[in-house]
């Protein structure tokens, strides 16, 4: 495979996980852990993931318990929930804090599906960033002739449409879990 396709294929599939990563942070009506990730709270003075200072368990499916390690990160922890703004309230309970995930509206769910579209919107835009960038260098690389450079464009252009169908499916099947009651 050219070096040039290896490339590609590597950051398009580094945009592709971080397009996932971006998904699972969305609601789709039942408690997920993965709502918590990457949200912060302030841990004397510096900023930390809860999931680092906490376990984070799914007692019941609309439900999240947050039991963090020590019981003054505590209050912390839930301003940090409470600041993410992911529509979800943290109760604070004697050593845990619970999250009850309220059923969705039609149209929260509305909304939601056209969040996970316009993520999806912007991994098309990184896939094609990357496509953009790849294909100057190689126009640049003088040790490749004409018609190697347009074989490796079309293989280039063959593993970004194979990206974007995938970021299309996957947009698809988001959008049908989270239109679901």
């Amino acid at each position: 495979m050219d070096p040039y396709v290896s490339e590609v294929c590597d950051k398009v599939a580094k945009s592709l996980e971080s397009f996932r990563v971006n998904l699972t942070k969305l609601r789709s009506g039942r408690a997920n852990p993965a709502m918590l990730n990457g949200v912060q709270c302030d841990y004397y003075g510096e900023k930390m993931d809860i999931s680092s200072l906490s376990s984070i368990s799914m007692p019941e499916p609309r439900q999240l318990l947050i039991k963090p390690y020590s019981r003054e990160d505590l209050k912390a922890i839930a301003a940090g929930i409470a600041a993410a703004n992911l529509g979800v309230n943290p109760q604070v309970e004697a050593d845990a804090i619970r999250i009850i995930v309220p059923p969705m509206t039609e149209e929260i769910r509305k909304d939601t599906a056209k969040r996970a579209k316009a993520l999806g919107d912007e991994a098309k835009v990184a896939i094609r960033n990357v496509r953009r960038d790849t294909l100057s260098l190689l126009k640049e690389d003088d040790t490749y002739s004409d018609d190697l450079k347009d074989r490796v464009e079309e293989d280039i252009q063959k593993e970004i449409d194979k990206a974007n169908k995938e970021v299309d499916s996957i947009v698809t099947e988001k959008t049908k879990e989270i239109m679901t009651i």
